[in-house]
């Protein structure tokens, strides 16, 4: 994957931060992946939990770093980033890939065999700023709302937020896409669409933020079947496993939260 500089070897001399202009906190360096140390740090998260604010205390000077933030769980059933199996050798780059593309390839693998792609929707008007409403969220799991056992503030060196499971080599996915740039691909589509940022990763679940949700139901049923094509767990294991069921639970929703068997 074609990568930018990264700042986080910097931090091995410098664990304050200060030399990227940064005040961390006591924090560790995550480098392990399925075949042993990798030749640079993935990713650095704190070793306390996060709390409220936190997000935005440390997310917008870290960017100017080349750094953006992302909460991880590391109290799981799978441990922690460093237990994950992390694949980076394995993963593409996700400006390679058409979201579209990818999305109408899965769908009709995973779809009914008479369902057509409907393709893709035009993004809907933003509700909030999509970073404003990263850190909202942000909060939000910080105060327990979520699956999440224990999640760390982290930071990772990656061009877009969409961008951020690719830059690590996360394989939440691996049992239905081995190259999670695929998947990125598409989460770059929703961020220009649906002013989605990727908040949380646990060993398989995805949490992102939207700032401009579906406010209809034929929307909200459009972006159904492209959550579908994505991650079809999310609909199949929900309620009763339809695409109009789920929809409804769609509408006007500031996170979305993916999770792969």
């Amino acid at each position: 994957m074609a990568t930018l500089p990264n700042p986080l070897p910097k931090l091995a001399a410098d664990p304050s931060g200060r030399v990227l202009g940064l005040r961390l906190p006591l924090g560790r360096l995550i480098d392990a992946t399925d075949e042993g140390p990798w030749h640079e740090p993935l990713l650095w998260h704190a070793e306390q939990s996060v709390s409220p604010g936190n997000w935005t205390a440390l997310g917008v000077p870290a960017g100017r770093a080349g750094l953006l933030p992302v909460l991880v769980d590391v109290g799981g059933s799978q441990g922690g980033p460093q237990d994950w199996e992390l694949m980076p050798d394995e993963v593409s780059y996700p400006g390679d890939h058409d979201a579209e593309e990818v999305l109408a390839d899965l769908w009709e693998e995973y779809a009914a065999q008479d369902d057509e792609w409907p393709g893709l929707i035009a993004g809907p008007a933003l509700t909030a700023d999509p970073d404003t409403r990263a850190a909202e969220v942000a909060d939000s799991l910080a105060q327990g709302r979520s699956w999440f056992k224990e999640p760390h503030l982290a930071l990772v060196p990656a061009r877009r937020s969409a961008d951020i499971p690719a830059a690590i080599g996360w394989t939440g996915p691996l049992n239905y896409e081995n190259d999670v740039a695929r998947l990125c691909a598409v989460l770059r589509s929703w961020e220009d669409r649906f002013g989605i940022r990727v908040v949380a990763l646990g060993f398989d679940r995805l949490v992102v933020s939207v700032a401009a949700p579906p406010s209809s139901l034929a929307e909200a049923e459009a972006v159904a079947a492209e959550h579908f094509a994505f991650c079809p767990d999310n609909v199949l294991h929900h309620s009763d496993g339809t695409l109009g069921t789920y929809a409804r639970q769609l509408l006007d929703e500031r996170t979305w939260t993916f999770w792969w068997d």
